[in-house]
């Protein structure tokens, strides 16, 4: 549970804080690279641990975890720029493979697959108080100048090493796994090499796609790079059979191949929104990062609704096929919806959505952990939950790098012609005139005649509201093109849920469940 927290506060408390990050440090443009360097080693490293720690037991591997994670959060702190960043977030991501899937597993190891569904009440609890607390705690640190010295963002990732060394503490002297048995066997390295070779490059043209051209020279080197390494992951995983990161036989079950894809194209989708939500707020709406945070608990709140829902209703029925159908129809229709949200959109309609969108959220994420768990032998019970881990965040990596690229492809002509639009109003050329506005209409041209224009919105909070809607519009309809997007790719993984097999869950956790061809 202590793990579990410093992950999934991780993973609020940085979201709402972004974009003050992105300012500070000149670059709003290129936040991606913040995140996707963090999701990158994070998605890497999800397999070898899930396998490292099938070979050498949970605990040490998580106590491996949480230490990088520590690490990695002190040097973010510290950073100078996006790029230096992303290359500290990516450290802290090798950490943060581990936590998530080893928490999961773990719990697989202790708990019968049937009996699980009970113990949700204590991870959802963290998980919502995470959820609850990242938010407003994010907002509130990126919303102060200083604190004790450092620019208040930063304590965004130093408020993890205590929490972070809590957790070490408490897992290196309680944390007993019982009936371990150690099995030697080959790691495969080739496989975890020709994986990050695979993705980097991918992801490097997903961001860089838009400067450079889609069929430019560089993003088609990065396609073949990215191409090659895959098929060679592919070739490195069938030579290496049981021993893979993912051994391919996993396929072979109905259910692993339905949730590997499922996983893939709704981790996609889902950070599509949650990385849209927070810069839509606080860009377009206004908000401080504190009230950004406050405004986003109905998304929060909607996950614990669909977690607890869940749990619930698995408990009683043993069953979990009709929670990510409804999960996916749910994330589908409020992403289709979000692309209502304008420059004016009351918050009263965001709340809304963001609350279904989290319902939908927490009918997707739990119940296929469980399925899959419930589909393997005990043997593959680290590495089966690991790869849940592992699509859902190669969906995410590619989904956060190609969103936040279409949505900074696509503001500069946006905001050009609603500026076009405007100018010829006559409010707009009365507020344009007013000396006291001079200092916008300064900022106003830089915007407009720099590539790099938009890498600091800081100004817009203290801006003439009538001289920056054009920006506030461009903003709008650059993410309402992002939600529309994003609701059509989640819309793919409706037919694959609908497709899962009813299995009923196991009452014990040995053996492996029947397999479903």
């Amino acid at each position: 549970m202590l793990g579990l927290f410093l992950a999934a506060l991780d993973q609020t408390i940085v979201a709402t804080a972004i974009r003050t990050i992105g300012d500070d440090l000149k670059g709003l443009s290129i936040q991606a690279w913040a995140t996707t360097a963090y999701l990158i080693t994070s998605t890497i490293t999800t397999p070898l641990y899930g396998k490292l720690s099938d070979i050498f037991g949970r605990k040490p591997l998580f106590i491996w975890a949480i230490s990088i994670f520590i690490v990695g959060s002190a040097m973010s702190a510290f950073a100078a720029s996006m790029y230096q960043l992303a290359v500290f977030r990516a450290i802290q991501g090798l950490g943060a493979g581990g936590l998530f899937t080893l928490a999961l597993a773990i719990i697989g190891d202790i708990v019968p697959p049937r009996e699980r569904s009970k113990y949700q009440g204590y991870f959802i609890a963290v998980f919502g108080s995470s959820s609850v607390i990242g938010p407003i705690v994010g907002g509130f640190l990126a919303g102060q100048e200083t604190i004790l010295g450092l620019t208040g963002w930063r304590w965004v990732f130093f408020v993890n090493v205590p929490i972070g060394l809590v957790a070490l503490f408490v897992v290196s002297r309680t944390l007993h796994i019982p009936n371990f048995q150690r099995v030697d066997h080959a790691i495969d390295w080739w496989g975890a090499v020709s994986l990050s070779t695979g993705l980097v490059p991918l992801l490097l043209v997903a961001q860089e796609g838009r400067i450079w051209g889609w069929t430019g020279t560089n993003s088609i080197i990065c396609y073949v790079i990215g191409i090659v390494s895959l098929l060679l992951f592919v070739y490195f995983e069938n030579r290496m059979q049981d021993e893979a990161l993912l051994p391919l036989r996993l396929f072979k079950d109905k259910t692993f191949s339905l949730i590997a894809v499922i996983g893939v194209i709704t981790g996609a989708g889902m950070f599509g929104g949650l990385a849209m939500l927070p810069l839509y707020l606080q860009i377009v709406g206004g908000a401080s990062p504190t009230q950004a945070g406050l405004q986003l608990l109905p998304l929060t709140f909607g996950i614990m609704t669909g977690s607890i829902f869940s749990g619930t209703l698995i408990s009683k029925t043993g069953k979990y096929k009709i929670l990510p159908v409804a999960g996916t129809i749910i994330l589908t229709t409020s992403l289709a919806l979000m692309t209502t949200f304008n420059a004016d959109t009351s918050y009263w309609w965001i709340a809304v959505l963001s609350y279904a969108f989290g319902v939908g959220l927490g009918g997707v994420l739990q119940p296929l952990v469980i399925a899959v768990q419930n589909a393997v032998s005990m043997k593959d019970l680290g590495v089966a939950t690991s790869s849940v881990t592992l699509f859902r965040q190669l969906g995410a990596t590619v989904g956060t790098a190609a969103f936040i690229s279409i949505l900074f492809g696509r503001v500069g002509k946006e905001t050009s012609d609603a500026f076009a639009a405007s100018v010829v109003q006559p409010e707009y050329q009365k507020a344009f005139q007013d000396p006291a506005n001079a200092e916008t209409v300064g900022l106003l041209q830089v915007a407009q005649s720099s590539p790099n224009g938009f890498d600091d919105t800081s100004w817009l909070a203290s801006a003439n509201r009538v001289l920056i809607h054009p920006i506030l519009d461009g903003f709008a309809n650059s993410m309402s093109l992002v939600f529309f997007v994003g609701a059509i790719v989640v819309s793919f993984s409706i037919i694959f849920a609908v497709m899962l097999p009813n299995n009923k869950l196991k009452e014990r956790g040995e053996g492996a469940a029947p397999a479903a061809h």
